[in-house]
């Protein structure tokens, strides 16, 4: 299994990004994926959630500003990124929502500074 993001990098408060995983090695299609950050110094914690027939679930610290969402033909999900604040400042990984996790890829940073 490989989870591959990118996307990340530094923005102003208020900035927009979209991040993006690549998935490959699993039926991608049937998974319940999910978006996950770790702050500096802090623990991983999840972000957003989308099952096989794409229902969400968000944070409340993200909901109305960041969405997620899924292409199950190019297996690749999507994280857009709204109304960014100081404390959105981690890396960003996908990984399944539910069982066992895969092997955790290295993440994209996302840093909101001005």
């Amino acid at each position: 299994v490989r989870l591959q993001a990118s996307g990340g990098g530094l923005v102003q408060p208020g900035g927009s990004l979209r991040l993006s995983c690549a998935v490959s090695g699993i039926n991608f299609r049937v998974i319940s994926m999910a978006w996950y950050r770790q702050p500096p110094g802090k623990e991983r914690e999840l972000v957003a959630s989308i099952t096989s027939d794409h229902t969400t679930n968000y944070d409340d610290s993200v909901k109305g500003r960041f969405t997620i969402s899924r292409d199950n033909i190019r297996r690749i999900l999507f994280l857009d990124l709204n109304s960014l604040k100081d404390e959105d400042t981690a890396v960003y990984y996908c990984n399944r929502r539910t069982g066992d996790m895969f092997q955790w890829g290295r993440g994209t940073l996302v840093t909101v500074s001005s």
